[in-house]
């Protein structure tokens, strides 16, 4: 321990004079920070609200055309009352806060108390622990935090998945269960949904089948004279629309059925999890070449939307809007057309029937790098006392969706009773209302906890939410015959650096010559070219590092 401080203290000592050095000059004010060393203070002086007003600082996001202000947010107004502590904030907006917050983070005379909602990936963090520009958690956790506490005692797999392969917890998560394992909300991102009025006008049944499912979007294509008719459709139709490579919105989940079924549901860092506990490149496997050769197919013929390899968001959506796509994919259809005329687009079989759930799903939703108490809080027990709030029961649902009894009619929950007539967050209608508008005009993000034995006693689970884990369980959940998903794994720096770099230039090619083929095809030369590639780009390296966690995982779990 003592080496630890020693040398986090050389760290912090430098950083502050580079920082006075390129930023103020000499001669002008520092920055003192702490070295991290764990401060105790008398619990007493934590009650709240505290006797005397206090001030701590902080940083924060807020969406673009949202209160731009923190403390003129409902949420943060009660909890200055509830706590007696005003926080002195620094407001960047989202679509500004990852370049600006890099800028604060690289000089102590700009940063705050605590960075609320950080979004730090684990590099992030790992760099900024050795830097000392954040302090080690852990044993404020377990002395001035009792919310989030009881959350990791009743769930230890958080606790783990939060602390580094030294033992410290260099932030605080971002929680959201909804269901569990292969019912949980996250197992399926990129939801297929089928144009159920246009099978019923065109006598069509949902398709089961590849074979099916082809027939069934050239009917929609050699049919659009009578589609465009009969709906009043302005525009030409589209039997299938997506965005290649575009998380929620890619096809992927359609080629899950060919060879082995393995698909590519991590788009990310495309990699799967096989049932002996070896991690694969989804998309290096003969059903992801066949998979893509159908794609190919499909596109050849007409039925998948031109604009789909490189169309914005905004694109897809208005011409969802305008009713003309047959198929599409997306979190929730909602998003791109209505809920009423569409249903969900069941497993498709190949040579197998699979859905590969999304790697790190089984733990529901989750971000380990939200939160972070920097090394300038000259009181950190405060500070972490003041942020376990957020993990109170009540208190987080508000701050992931909205609150309640605003003087405008935006509001996400009507305060109501639960079966035990104790108060219980009830969501509001929100009649012509966007969900997605409403919660960024209340909501604050930050660290929070939302835990599945919450629904029905504190909150009540949104519709949306609430229908999607029906789709999941229904039309998914019985199709999920892989037995493991990557977990959420905390990797040293030196690992964590190593995959990053190999990822950049593996993702790049896996993602290129996945729009390429789709598009114009490909050879079995083109392929062995393509995993020449992958190889000399380290792809067994990459898969080692990712094999060596889920190797300690799980030895760690028995």
């Amino acid at each position: 321990m003592r080496t630890k401080t020693v040398k986090r203290m050389i760290t912090v000592s430098l950083a502050i004079c580079m920082a006075a050095t390129m930023m103020t000059g000499c001669g002008k004010k520092k920055v003192e920070l702490n070295d991290g060393t764990f401060q105790e203070v008398d619990k007493a002086e934590l009650e709240f609200p505290l006797k005397e007003k206090t001030e701590l600082s902080g940083m924060i996001s807020f969406p673009p055309n949202t209160e731009s202000n923190p403390n003129n947010r409902t949420i943060f107004k009660r909890l200055q009352e509830q706590t007696n502590v005003e926080i002195d904030w620094t407001a960047i907006q989202s679509d500004q806060w990852g370049d600006k917050i890099a800028l604060s983070m690289a000089n102590p005379e700009e940063l705050s108390d605590f960075v609320f909602s950080a979004g730090f990936g684990d590099s992030d963090l790992l760099k900024y622990a050795d830097q000392g520009i954040i302090i080690a958690l852990e044993e404020y956790i377990d002395a001035y935090m009792p919310n989030l506490k009881a959350v990791f005692d009743k769930y230890p797999e958080y606790r783990t998945m939060c602390t580094d392969t030294e033992g410290h917890i260099w932030a605080l998560p971002w929680i959201e269960q909804l269901g569990s394992e292969k019912t949980a909300i996250q197992t399926v991102g990129n939801m297929s949904f089928i144009n159920k009025k246009w099978l019923d006008f065109l006598g069509l049944e949902i398709p089961e089948t590849v074979d099916e499912f082809e027939q069934v979007l050239i009917a929609f294509r050699d049919n659009a004279s009578k589609l465009q008719e009969e709906f009043g459709i302005e525009g030409s139709i589209i039997p299938m629309s997506c965005i290649v490579n575009d998380g929620d919105q890619d096809p992927a989940i359609l080629i899950n059925g060919f060879g082995e079924g393995y698909g590519d549901a991590d788009k990310g860092r495309h990699i799967a999890v096989t049932d002996d506990k070896q991690v694969i490149c989804s998309a290096t496997q003969e059903g992801y070449k066949k998979g893509i050769q159908w794609l190919h197919k499909l596109n050849e013929e007409g039925l998948i939307d031109p604009e789909a390899f490189t169309q914005e968001w905004s694109t897809y959506v208005s011409k969802g809007k305008s009713g003309r796509y047959g198929v599409c994919f997306s979190w929730d259809v909602a998003n791109i057309d209505n809920l009423k005329d569409w249903v969900p687009l069941p497993a498709l079989t190949a040579d197998t029937t699979n859905v590969t759930p999304q790697n790190g799903s089984f733990t529901s939703g989750f971000d380990r790098g939200r939160c972070v108490v920097t090394a300038v809080a000259k009181n950190p027990a405060l500070v972490c006392a003041w942020l376990d709030q957020m993990y109170a029961p009540m208190q987080s649902p508000q701050n992931n969706w909205g609150t309640y009894g605003e003087e405008d009619e935006f509001d996400i929950f009507e305060m109501s009773k639960n079966e035990e007539g104790e108060d219980m967050l009830k969501h509001a209608p929100l009649g012509d209302e966007s969900p997605v508008e409403v919660r960024e005009a209340e909501s604050v993000g930050g660290p929070l906890a939302i835990l599945d034995e919450y629904y029905g006693k504190y909150v009540t689970c949104p519709d949306d939410a609430q229908y999607r884990l029906d789709w999941i369980e229904e039309y998914y959940t019985p199709d999920m015959h892989t037995k493991y998903v990557y977990p959420n794994v905390f990797m040293n720096r030196e690992d964590t650096e190593e995959l990053s770099n190999l990822q950049a230039d593996i993702q790049k090619t896996i993602n290129a010559k996945k729009s390429e083929w789709i598009m114009e095809g490909f050879t079995d030369a083109d392929w062995d070219e393509y995993i020449k590639s992958l190889e000399a780009y380290g792809l067994e390296d990459y898969l080692a590092i990712f094999q060596k966690y889920l190797d300690s995982f799980y030895e760690d779990a028995e």
